[in-house]
């Protein structure tokens, strides 16, 4: 329509909730549907964080505005989990809290990118890093990490990428969609190039820093090289780990000037986060963290089921993620055969359209994150119904022809 923005035309919508609402619309119509598309534990938030939220509106303090980047005891729970857990050290004036991670990573790149500003990406990335840069103004430069290197870059190819343009470098880690992690010696190489380029900026989304298997220990940029902290925005949040991504709460420390930034943007945008979910974070950064471990025994039982029967399917090379809860098979050997619709197919697009329809699996391409033809599994799902999805995955690719 002609009175939409021009910006509109440089993004597209979400490939990641568009799979999972094309599973949810198929499943209402009736059909088998085995949904792995969305990012989301599909444990319940634990009681504790719950019942702190019901004591919050039984004691009045849901039902009227809190500050516009956070609740003053949140922030400070922020902050003592920073220095507890990362050995950062922020005051509470340094701490923003947002309506999730991804509205922190939003406010941020909108605070700070003019137009030509670039922001160098790993891929594969999350799906929604480069569409919120060209939102912002800026230019997303990707950097490919490939299965052979485990999906991550090295310091060599980050050196490559920095201009005299380059505002900000984003790094994921665990990474959403590959699982990739970077290890203590992988980021001290990054960050010695960094700290080489005082113009660039950290980002780091460490979403799922305490979704980790077998003895991997989790740093972040700022940790490992303390002359970056004044340049470096260390994002978080609740709805990984705690299992509370409906309630939307992300958090970040970082520079006075910036978290101020990001407050005034919000300010004029959302206002707080609901307060509701305020203090049920509040509880969640300071309560009892024993859940975590447990869960993350069960997912990585569902880590190693998915990779193993993966790597039996024809045509599918499955490597194993060090953490959060995806893997990224690559699908290269299924390109050029055939489907039992007729369709031959030449892109990961079609392998999981074919897929989806033939057997009732959705997943997400991995064209859609910077790097094919691969694609996403989240095994965040019960185990019986994953273990039924690798199988109808082994029987659609033993069909290929």
């Amino acid at each position: 329509m002609a009175f939409l923005a021009e910006q509109l035309k440089r993004i597209k919508p979400s490939p990641t909730i568009a799979v999972t609402d094309k599973a949810r619309a198929l499943k209402a119509a009736g059909r088998d549907v085995i949904g792995l598309g969305a990012g989301e534990p599909d444990f319940d938030t634990p009681d504790n964080i719950k019942q702190a939220a019901i004591e919050a509106i039984k004691a009045g303090k849901a039902a009227k505005y809190t500050q516009v980047d956070g609740l003053a005891e949140l922030k400070e729970a922020v902050a003592r989990k920073f220095k507890r857990e990362n050995g950062l050290d922020y005051k509470t004036s340094q701490i923003t809290v947002g309506a999730g991670g991804k509205q922190v990573l939003y406010n941020a790149f909108m605070a700070t990118l003019n137009p030509g500003d670039e922001v160098i990406i790993p891929a594969p990335y999350w799906v929604s890093y480069p569409d919120m840069v060209l939102l912002a103004g800026g230019t997303p430069v990707p950097v490919v990490g490939t299965m052979e290197n485990g999906f991550k870059i090295d310091a060599a190819a980050l050196e490559r990428a920095i201009t005299p343009k380059t505002k900000w470098f984003l790094l994921n880690s665990p990474s959403n969609p590959t699982g990739a992690a970077y290890s203590r010696a992988e980021l001290k190489a990054l960050t010695e190039v960094l700290v080489k380029h005082p113009h660039v900026h950290v980002m780091t989304d460490d979403m799922y820093e305490h979704l980790v298997y077998d003895n991997f220990k989790f740093s972040t940029p700022a940790q490992i090289e303390p002359s970056l902290y004044d340049r470096t925005l260390t994002i978080n949040g609740t709805s990984k780990a705690y299992c509370m991504t409906g309630w939307r709460i992300g958090y970040a420390g970082g520079p006075e000037p910036l978290i101020k930034a990001i407050a005034m943007i919000q300010s004029q945008s959302t206002t707080n986060p609901a307060a509701v979910s305020q203090w049920a974070a509040v509880e969640a950064l300071n309560g009892p963290q024993d859940f975590i471990p447990k869960h993350n025994k069960i997912f990585k039982e569902r880590r190693d089921l998915a990779v193993s029967m993966l790597n039996q399917a024809n045509g599918i090379k499955c490597p194993t993620p060090e953490g959060a809860f995806y893997v990224y098979p690559s699908c290269a050997g299924t390109i050029g055969k055939t489907a039992s619709t007729g369709k031959t197919l030449k892109t990961d697009e079609d392998f999981v359209t074919e897929l989806l329809e033939a057997e009732g699996v959705a997943v997400v391409h991995g064209s859609a994150f910077g790097l094919g033809p691969a694609f996403r599994i989240s095994y965040a799902v019960k185990t019986s119904d994953l273990e039924e999805a690798c199988r109808r995955i082994q029987r659609f690719c033993g069909n290929l022809k």
